[in-house]
């Protein structure tokens, strides 16, 4: 039989015989293959950036909702903190001008900032102050108004400063003030206007917020409109007169309501906390009143994300507090949305 004739370039380099290249069949294989991988890695890239938006939302609405509502709760701990005394204020020494201090009524100045007796008080889906406080355009319609007072130790060096103000108490009496004048406070079982030295002394900060929703989180004209959890706050800096005005605790909230828990039947077998959505008594009421029994507040805050999601369509009723039923807050847009609420034990 007749052998392949060999070159002298084969005999050289035998091992070249046994190269052997792909094949066209092999090659497309290949390509059919990593064609197949390829497809999977961009499907999943893909299902990766079409989430990330998603759980950005989730996220702003996480951290919102959640800082809105641990800022409530830690200010409500406090609400009716009095220092030394438990017993009625005594009338305040006068507090002079307060600018944008939030009344019901024309009083005289100082009364709402000095009704510290009353720790919370609320209104319920309605603001009943005037446009210095709250203005109109600045108050979501349907939501409630929730006030907190209480007081703050004043930490070392305790100097006293102009235009600021403080409630200086005893065991046995509490009186507010403005600047660096201390008002000597009378021990009640010993004679008229002798100074009360038997009991430590000690002097602190005012402090007092009215929360709302407002329909926006900077101006009126933001498109789309950022809903917002705001404050007014008591605000003595040592320079200029006592203000009351606004602040932002967190962007995207969209609806607050609060109800208010009562001791009803207490050292009973039937003794039970019972939640309203308001109760009889103004803010400025320095006498007792249902106020003065609210023994935990309950708070539900709906987040909203900032912006619409595309392809997204939201139509849940939302139910907190007095919204519930037929009368449950319901929605029909694009934005993503999430339900906060807690139980704050009043500790005053």
């Amino acid at each position: 039989m007749n052998s392949p004739i060999k070159t002298c370039s084969d005999r050289a380099f035998p091992h070249r015989l046994k190269e052997a290249g792909f094949s066209l069949i092999e090659m497309m294989i290949a390509i059919t293959i990593g064609l197949v991988i390829l497809a999977a890695l961009v499907g999943v890239l893909a299902t990766s950036s079409g989430n990330s938006p998603t759980n950005d939302r989730t996220s702003e609405l996480m951290t919102n909702g959640r800082f809105a509502l641990n800022s409530m709760k830690q200010e409500l701990r406090q609400a009716g903190y009095r220092g030394y005394t438990s017993v009625d204020p005594m009338p305040p020494v006068a507090l002079g001008a307060i600018s944008g201090e939030c009344m019901e009524s024309v009083v005289t100045a100082g009364t709402f900032v000095s009704n510290i007796r009353q720790g919370v008080w609320g209104a319920n889906d309605s603001n009943p102050f005037p446009a210095n406080c709250i203005p109109t355009t600045n108050f979501a319609s349907g939501n409630d108004i929730l006030v907190v007072r209480r007081l703050e130790e004043i930490p070392p060096p305790k100097t006293l400063v102009s235009n600021t103000l403080y409630f200086q108490s005893t065991y046995a009496a509490g009186q507010m003030f403005r600047g660096t004048t201390a008002p000597n406070l009378s021990n009640p079982s010993a004679p008229t206007g002798t100074p009360d030295t038997s009991t430590p002394l000690g002097t602190f900060a005012v402090k007092t917020y009215v929360y709302y929703i407002s329909p926006f989180t900077v101006s009126v004209t933001e498109s789309p409109p950022i809903p917002a959890l705001f404050r007014v706050a008591l605000n003595s800096d040592g320079t200029n007169n006592p203000t009351m005005a606004a602040e932002l605790v967190a962007s995207g909230i969209e609806h607050m309501q609060v109800q208010y828990g009562v001791l009803l039947n207490p050292g009973t077998a039937t003794e039970t906390t019972q939640y309203f959505d308001t109760l009889i008594g103004t803010s400025l009421d320095t006498t007792a009143t249902a106020w003065d029994n609210v023994n935990s507040v309950r708070i539900w805050l709906l987040a909203r994300n900032s912006t619409a999601e595309p392809g997204y369509s939201n139509t849940t009723s939302y139910s907190m507090g007095n919204k519930t039923g037929g009368n449950a807050y319901t929605v029909s847009d694009g934005f993503r949305r999430q339900l906060f609420t807690t139980v704050v034990q009043l500790r005053n």
